[in-house]
């Protein structure tokens, strides 16, 4: 991690696996890092819309909706308006699937096993505004998106409030991080 680029935000992570949830944490974590974890991806645009994330990590394989699926659901809903940009880091599992993070509309990717500096790598690239596409060649040609790249009006106003319900609580939790 790169000493104090990452500190003092929000970082929400999509998985259903308690090792990643360990690994990321203890990462990218600091006394002013906070993390919401979503173990069901079914939930994540709910949280994004309750309290913005200065990043979305998701897990590309993660129980009953992966990051695939959550990042184009995060880029239709930003398309329709409903919510802002939020930039995403998929975590895949093979270097293959790097045409599918890229397709659905990720800025950035890490290949699995993961390590504590490429995690913090692309975390500052993608929280700066940057991308970090691990794999990919640096003249590769752009692709099409799954997701129609529409605009979120950026006004600064909140877009509403998402409905609260029980089951969130259970795959969803605010957890403090500490570096260590």
């Amino acid at each position: 991690m790169l000493p104090g680029s990452v500190w003092g935000v929000h970082i929400l992570l999509a998985t259903d696996a308690d090792w990643l949830v360990d690994e990321v944490t203890a990462a990218l974590g600091a006394d002013d890092v906070s993390f919401t974890v979503c173990r069901d991806g079914r939930v994540v645009c709910d949280q994004v819309e309750q309290r913005l994330p200065e990043l979305v990590i998701c897990d590309m394989q993660s129980g009953s909706m992966g990051g695939i699926a959550v990042t184009m659901e995060l880029r239709l809903d930003e398309s329709a308006g409903t919510l802002p940009h939020v930039p995403i880091l998929m975590l895949l599992d093979r270097e293959v699937d790097l045409h599918l993070a890229r397709r659905s509309g990720a800025e950035g990717w890490l290949v699995k096993p993961l390590d504590a500096l490429r995690l913090g790598k692309a975390a500052d690239a993608l929280i700066g505004g940057g991308t970090y596409t691990e794999g990919l060649d640096a003249d590769a040609p752009p692709v099409e998106l799954m997701v129609p790249d529409g605009g979120f009006s950026a006004d600064g106003d909140e877009t509403g409030t998402a409905a609260e319900t029980d089951d969130d609580s259970a795959v969803s939790e605010e957890e403090p991080a500490t570096a260590g």
